[in-house]
């Protein structure tokens, strides 16, 4: 059994985004813009916390490898790389939950 990880997902969708609209739901996706593609990340995050909720182990599962999957159609619409949010949790491993959430800037 093959194992994908995080990294060859970002690789996948990074490719998925160059192929047609007609091929590819990741292109269409983002085609439809940045506001559609968080609006999906954000359906997949209340499915993946109901599923949690509601203590269903496999659809929890399924809905957290959407968000996941979602989440870098996001990263990749903004022009982000997952290289880039590795290099943000790192910064915040070096202190605290805490620490690091009270050096944040307020809004």
């Amino acid at each position: 059994m093959s194992k994908i990880t995080l990294a060859d997902l970002e690789k996948r969708v990074h490719e998925r985004a160059k192929a047609s609209a007609a091929e590819s739901y990741t292109r269409t996706l983002i085609d439809k813009g940045v506001a559609h593609c968080a609006k999906k990340l954000g359906e997949e995050a209340i499915e993946t916390g109901l599923a949690a909720v509601q203590e269903d182990r496999e659809r929890l599962i399924a809905e957290a490898a959407d968000l996941l999957y979602h989440l870098l159609v996001l990263l990749e619409a903004r022009g982000v790389s997952l290289a880039e949010v590795e290099a943000a949790l790192d910064k915040r491993t070096a202190q605290s939950g805490h620490e690091e959430k009270a050096s944040r800037p307020r809004d």
